[in-house]
């Protein structure tokens, strides 16, 4: 690439990871998208409630926040007519390149950054040359800016070839809370897509290094809790409450001796507890968020109902009662085999690739499965791919960043598998 494309990949990148926006709230994010998109002149581009139904969103978060981050892109002069459209939470966009026939192929990246303050440490390279998030409170520490970025330039460089056929961007709000990938799957946009890409940026992957598909990604679903028991004084008449912490104390030792099962790898976290008001006041009300994981959808689904089962006979036990809520889950689905092979062989021509694995185990989970799984069942192929980056330290850690290197390598490795299915097919 040239040295000029090669500085605005890096200028956009960090752009986009000076504001990183969480879940729901990617309201200045999806404006910049919606902007470079009109800039690029895609033929068609829906924002919003225009690229899914609002009521399939999952994990949606509390309005007070929702209104935080709105009057913040407000501040930082979102167009209101824009910022209108996206009200309530609805972010993310779809853009569409028709170039007359050929067959229909799709692109996922994800949007969203983390409730991680990150370093101001000055051997941080953001820190360092000026691109540090601005939020205070949120960062890209998971690539999501440089996945925007290839998105982005993909986008660019097939709308300036001579692709024939039909290439379907989608930009998904909510990945790290697993809550965008439904609705834009269930929406008229994946409807006869040939073939996916979906992607990520290192996962331990070093520079260089290129997975053409993931596979066994883990089947995975959110939990919410709340525990209602009886207020009482703690030293007065303590007999006469219904302690929710002893509850939740209970549940939490004994979700954690779920039984593992014959068919596959199952696992369960308790991440996050809140509740109680004072030390002589026995607690009424605790919150707790939970996870269960399956090496198969069908493995998460035991291990789903094990950690409800297991919350509300602690509560019972008790004498308090358990409010179990799924607030989002993904399903398991693999890459095809075929479009693998296409991604290994355009691999092994791009420029600062000098490794190209096939297949690696995921290891996490990805709500990009529910596209794949929905071009699956309705006869195309899909394939979430890696494009290695060093990173100098793990992905969702303060430090977290990537090496520059990776994103015209991603822009390419993208670019040339799309125009091989259009042209060749798998």
């Amino acid at each position: 690439m040239a040295e000029s494309v090669r500085a605005r990949l890096s200028e956009l990148r960090r752009e986009l990871h000076r504001y990183p926006e969480p879940g729901w709230c990617e309201f200045r994010t999806t404006a910049r998208l919606v902007e470079e998109l009109r800039d690029i002149g895609v033929d068609e581009l829906a924002v919003g409630p225009e690229a899914y139904d609002p009521g399939d969103r999952m994990a949606v978060p509390p309005e007070d926040r929702l209104e935080t981050w709105y009057e913040r892109a407000r501040e930082r002069g979102v167009d209101d007519d824009l910022l209108e459209k996206m009200a309530g939470g609805n972010t993310g966009a779809v853009a569409v390149l028709d170039r007359g026939e050929g067959p229909t192929v799709g692109l996922r990246v994800d949007i969203d950054g983390l409730f991680i303050e990150e370093s101001d440490d000055g051997d941080h390279l953001p820190v360092a040359e000026g691109f540090r998030s601005e939020t205070g409170e949120t960062m890209h520490a998971c690539g999501h800016d440089a996945h925007m970025t290839w998105g982005l330039a993909t986008v660019e460089a097939i709308a300036n070839s001579d692709f024939e056929g039909r290439l379907v961007a989608f930009f998904q709000p909510a990945e790290e809370i697993s809550g965008g990938g439904c609705p834009m799957a269930k929406s008229e946009y994946a409807e006869g897509l040939d073939y996916l890409f979906a992607v990520h940026v290192g996962l331990d992957h070093p520079t260089g290094e290129v997975v053409a598909g993931i596979e066994r990604p883990l089947a995975m679903c959110h939990v919410e809790v709340d525990i209602d028991g009886t207020s009482a004084h703690a030293g007065k008449a303590p007999q006469d409450g219904d302690n929710a912490i002893q509850a939740l104390g209970t549940a939490i030792q004994n979700v954690y001796g779920i039984p593992r099962h014959a068919d596959g790898m199952t696992r369960i976290n308790v991440g996050r507890i809140e509740g109680g008001t004072a030390s002589n006041i026995v607690a009424e009300d605790v919150e707790a968020v939970a996870e269960a994981r399956g090496e198969t959808t069908a493995l998460m689904e035991y291990a789903k109902e094990e950690l409800t089962r297991t919350f509300e006979t602690a509560a019972e036990m008790h004498g308090c009662e358990a409010d179990v809520t799924v607030a989002s889950e993904s399903p398991r689905a693999d890459s095809d085999p075929e479009l693998v092979d296409v991604v290994a062989g355009v691999a092994r021509g791009v420029d600062g690739v000098d490794t190209v694995v096939p297949t690696a185990d995921f290891g996490a989970s990805e709500d990009a499965t529910f596209l794949m799984q929905r071009v699956q069942r309705e006869g195309g192929l899909a394939s979430y791919l890696i494009v290695g980056t060093d990173h100098p330290t793990s992905h969702h850690t303060p430090t977290f960043d990537v090496d520059e290197r990776s994103l015209e390598t991603g822009v390419e490795l993208l670019t040339e598998s799309i125009l091989a299915v259009a042209e060749d097919g798998p």
